[in-house]
């Protein structure tokens, strides 16, 4: 996959974290931050998952009083 350029600006507290973390799990920098975008994007999806399986199940009733039992699990 083609890598893009991304500069971002924090302050050398947070600069100086995110070396001392990468050092640590002997990653670059960029890796490291890449990493921690990746993961925070499944974090998101796996959420947003999780929020329509609970409406589906609070909800069911309805979608079944609507729509009829014989509808139900197919599509």
């Amino acid at each position: 996959m083609a890598k893009t350029q991304l500069n971002v600006r924090v302050d050398e507290a947070t600069a100086e974290a995110a070396r001392q973390r990468a050092l640590q799990r002997g990653m670059s920098v960029n890796r490291y931050i890449e990493e921690l975008v990746l993961q925070d994007a499944g974090e998101v999806g796996r959420t947003f998952v999780e929020a329509a399986s609970d409406f589906m199940k609070q909800y069911e009733s309805v979608f079944v009083e609507e729509f009829g039992a014989e509808r139900e699990g197919k599509r």
